[in-house]
């Protein structure tokens, strides 16, 4: 994900102003920090430009502090490198080396080979805690450390030993289908109609969406064939007959060629900010004003597979979820068994 940071006065505050195309997890991640804010003035992302704030984004005043030693350098290229080579996403690559820079940054005065164990749990206590930083954060930067550490033989670290923070457990988002029906019936223009029911009827991702081609819907079967998703992995998902017709009304009107949902040029791909902005429109037409990204209606897709009965397994593959755990979360969020429970209440 491209993106750029600056320190701007807003309203009469100095504020971390943050810019990016559209993309509902980076979001999801920045309302989790305090007193983030959305300008429609800035048309950006912004929050308080604290110490934490500013280092999170490279933005430290000092910026010799910032820049680590050469040794580093050449470390983090070669860390580049060997996730190139194990074929991680673009975007992993990203996150695993910024978090990796941040560590070795930290210990700049410090050659790699005599960090230690106790350095790690230094770094977490006058680093990550002291700048108020998430959960989520620190598990990023213990991921690139023990994954940078296995690739060095000359080390002090002991990466099994190397241990991570208390997992936040958080409930997906999960409208009604009443909800999901106004959103999915707001649009009138067939292609912004047609994408949003395929991401909901089938629990597609974003990014899976935008990457499906037109010979990836096997009409035959009433499959959908997702090529090469999170984690580089294949699967089906099933399509619904009705999903099939709206698809087919769909392409007789656009023809697409190259992917299923072309953008303002045939052969380029849909642009994930104007899907975003589809939903957006269709929220505001149907008049619901819950925070929605485009993953609630994955969410809320498993979620009401499972309240009609679909057995767990069955919904783990279609999702493509590597351990059943992730799926059984949609178990603490159904309201099938729970509208079953009667309140003492009631016998008053």
């Amino acid at each position: 994900m491209n993106w750029k940071a600056e320190i701007k006065t807003h309203k009469g505050q100095k504020r971390v102003v943050v810019y990016f195309d559209y993309n509902s997890s980076a979001i999801e991640r920045l309302k989790q920090l305090e007193d983030a804010k959305w300008s429609k003035t800035l048309n950006a992302w912004h929050l308080p430009a604290t110490q934490g704030n500013r280092i999170r984004f490279n933005l430290e005043s000092d910026s010799s502090s910032i820049i680590p030693k050469e040794e580093a350098i050449i470390q983090i290229e070669e860390f580049r490198k060997y996730l190139k080579t194990k074929r991680y996403s673009l975007n992993t690559i990203k996150t695993y080396t910024e978090a990796l820079k941040s560590f070795l940054i930290f210990y700049r005065d410090k050659m790699v080979a005599e960090i230690d164990n106790k350095d790690v749990i230094n770094y977490h206590q006058n680093y990550i805690l002291k700048n108020n930083l998430s959960s989520s954060y620190q598990n990023q930067i213990i991921n690139a450390i023990k994954l940078y550490f296995k690739t060095l033989k000359n080390t002090n670290i002991v990466v099994d030993k190397i241990y991570r923070p208390k997992k936040e457990r958080l409930l997906p988002n999960v409208l009604s289908k009443e909800e999901v029906k106004l959103i999915l019936d707001a649009h009138a223009n067939i292609k912004h109609k047609t994408m949003l029911c395929l991401i909901y009827s089938c629990g597609l991702r974003r990014s899976e969406l935008l990457n499906l081609k037109p010979k990836d819907i096997d009409s035959k079967r009433n499959l959908v064939i997702i090529r090469q998703a999170k984690g580089k992995k294949d699967r089906i998902a099933p399509l619904s007959k009705a999903i099939l017709g709206l698809l087919r009304n769909y392409y007789k009107l656009y023809s697409p060629k190259e992917w299923l949902f072309e953008g303002q040029y045939a052969g380029t791909p849909y642009d994930e900010r104007s899907l975003g902005n589809v939903l957006k429109l269709a929220l505001k037409k149907a008049k619901i004003y819950k925070p929605v990204t485009l993953h609630w209606l994955r969410h809320s897709y498993a979620t009401h597979l499972l309240e009609s009965g679909t057995d767990l397994r069955y919904i783990q593959e279609i999702l493509g979820h590597n351990s059943s755990r992730t799926t059984e979360i949609y178990t603490h969020v159904s309201t099938k068994s729970l509208q079953n429970v009667k309140s003492p209440f009631d016998d008053l």
